[in-house]
């Protein structure tokens, strides 16, 4: 489904790849037969068929008026609009994002890192092959939005998947608010966003953390393991040494040179926010030392299956 999209020069082509790519994705969040998994997967096919409708709806709308099927001759401006709305559905960007924790937190870790990674890739496409004829203004609005409320929301979550949900919420404004300016760095950002999420949603996979309480205990089994996922938290709430830094540092030199500082300042000042819980998580994985009892129940039966080598 993702090669039919991003290899298409037609729109039923690039809307039967996101058709296919959902269709394939709803086994994999329902195969616990959990009613929260079975919810999430009903929750995640109403949205994206919805989605993939409008696509279809606005490159119809544009091929009416101009006679064109090419995905880069989207000029009719409310099929542009339209098209924008569809592909902010689709990939979870606020006003548009309420699915998105709700699915996340209803399927597995690496389910879940398949749709904050891998199902994320064909709208982005689309947003990049027609980045030309977008409307910036209803594209940086999203995308504030975006970084807003990924940090907000993500304030009070103890949930390990709702907080990944909304980093990637807030990630993902990062990549909107650039595609219309500069799309090669939005493509950037998002591969170096794939890339860390994947350690993130791997480690926590291997250690089998759900909520935060878990990760507490962690360093106590997978010391290295737990230095590492601090290192690389860090690296995705975008501190300077670490590899996160660079596109966002990037994307605010681009908003500068197009005379958008105003905007480069909210951006930035509002991604100290999701800053905030990414250092909890951190500070929760290697700093913090139960000194009490905790509350929650050790597992006392351990996971045979764990590489040794974690242990070092």
């Amino acid at each position: 489904g993702t090669t039919i999209t991003i290899s298409s020069n037609h729109w039923i082509m690039a809307w039967a790849g996101l058709e296919i790519n959902t269709l394939a994705v709803l086994p994999l969040i329902s195969k616990s037969h959990h009613p929260r998994a079975i919810e999430a997967a009903t929750k995640y096919f109403l949205i994206q068929s919805a989605a993939s409708a409008l696509v279809l709806f606005s490159s119809m709308t544009n091929a009416w008026h101009t006679g064109q099927w090419d995905i880069s001759q989207m000029t009719h401006p409310i099929s542009c609009l339209v098209l924008t709305t569809a592909l902010a559905m689709k990939l979870g960007l606020a006003p548009f994002h309420f699915w998105f924790p709700e699915v996340l937190q209803g399927s597995s870790l690496l389910t879940g890192l398949l749709l904050s990674t891998a199902m994320k890739f064909p709208p982005i496409t689309l947003l990049y092959m027609t980045s030309p004829s977008l409307n910036p203004t209803l594209l940086v609005t999203m995308a504030i939005l975006s970084v807003a409320m990924g940090g907000w929301m993500g304030l009070n979550q103890t949930q390990t998947r709702k907080i990944l949900a909304f980093s990637s919420i807030s990630h993902l404004g990062w990549m909107a608010i650039i595609t219309v300016y500069s799309p090669k760095l939005a493509l950037m950002n998002f591969y170096l966003y794939s890339l860390m999420t994947m350690t993130v949603f791997l480690s926590l996979n291997s250690m089998k953390a759900l909520k935060l309480s878990t990760l507490m205990t962690s360093w106590t089994k997978t010391p290295a393991m737990s230095a590492a996922l601090m290192l690389t938290l860090l690296s995705l709430a975008g501190l300077p040494p670490l590899t996160g830094f660079l596109p966002k540092w990037l994307i605010i030199q681009e908003l500068t040179k197009q005379e958008m500082a105003l905007t480069a300042t909210i951006i930035a000042l509002l991604s100290l926010l999701s800053l905030f819980f990414y250092l909890r998580l951190a500070y929760c994985t290697a700093i913090t030392l139960p000194p009490h009892t905790m509350n929650s129940m050790k597992q006392w039966q351990t996971n045979k299956t764990t590489n040794p080598m974690m242990a070092t």
